[in-house]
């Protein structure tokens, strides 16, 4: 071989070391993308995955309140979360930099369920408190109805709404019969208006605002005290006739107030029993005796 041919073996050989070396570096290049994609699906998938569980737990909270301004709250936030979910499927797993934009968004949002936990937490201990309170009126109010031997449809109706209701509740109820002096009085003779005093007790979770509080007078027989016919009121889907009302600002504070009955027909001797309504519940009722 003379020397022009070795040289261009060596030469040729240099070449076909660094083809090899070009193709190797080549492949491993290729084999850390390959790497890294799946890399980037794995981190696109545990994110999509973090995303629909902080969604359910959105969908969790709603279901334990009553309160609907927390509820359209929770779901304000849980349709940014399903958007932001829809948008992450949409997103290629090589764009790292939305994705890592999507996951900070993902902090934030979980950061925002952690404030509405300590929220939904307060209202239950309140909630708590006042299914308390509302058990002890429910137990007073059976001992009283024990000596009843009969109820009518109605009444059983106002009896499961004293026991559910929880937004407004009456208590201290009295009712007085009054002369024309102004002086306490069970004759009815004597009488010339009846008067309805009692409180509102405070209630932190009740909307604050104009509060139209009804009172309703039932005779011995049943039938409604009412100036007019036309006084009613809606109750249980229902028009009902209502003896007087009052409108008041309520805060959320313990609330006194008196509503008067002037006194115009024969009322005959016997029980009567007062209901007290407001917000379409019965917060609170009183049975008294006139007579002669």
């Amino acid at each position: 071989m003379t020397n022009k041919q070795g040289l261009w073996v060596g030469l040729i050989a240099v070449v076909c070391l660094a083809i090899a070396a070009l193709v190797f570096v080549l492949l491993q290049q290729r084999s850390q993308l390959n790497e890294m994609q799946q890399l980037s699906e794995q981190n696109k998938e545990e994110l999509a995955e973090e995303y629909n569980e902080l969604s359910i737990q959105y969908e969790g909270y709603k279901k334990t309140i009553k309160n609907d301004s927390l509820i359209a709250k929770l779901e304000a936030e849980q349709l940014k979360v399903q958007q932001l979910e829809a948008e992450l499927k949409k997103t290629k797993s090589t764009d790292a930099k939305r994705i890592g934009e999507l996951k900070k968004e993902l902090d934030t949002l979980r950061k925002i369920l952690r404030e509405y936990v300590q929220q939904i937490d307060s209202l239950n201990r309140v909630n708590q408190q006042l299914t308390a309170e509302n058990q002890q009126i429910r137990g007073r109010y059976q001992e009283a109805s024990q000596t009843v031997s009969q109820l009518t449809e109605e009444k059983e109706k106002l009896t499961e709404t004293v026991q559910l209701a929880s937004k407004l509740d009456a208590g201290n109820i009295v009712v007085t019969g009054l002369t024309n002096k102004n002086k306490a009085t069970d004759k009815i003779k004597k009488m010339v208006q009846i008067r309805v005093s009692f409180v509102i007790n405070k209630n932190i979770t009740a909307v604050p605002g104009e509060k139209t509080i009804y009172i309703r007078i039932q005779k011995p027989d049943d039938e409604v005290l009412t100036k007019s016919r036309s006084n009613t009121f809606v109750f249980e889907d229902k028009e009902i006739n209502y003896s007087s009302k009052r409108t008041i600002e309520y805060g959320g504070e313990e609330f006194p107030m008196e509503i008067y009955w002037p006194i115009e027909e024969y009322l005959a001797p016997g029980t009567y029993r007062v209901d007290i309504f407001a917000d379409g519940n019965v917060i609170g009722r009183k049975s008294f005796k006139l007579e002669n």
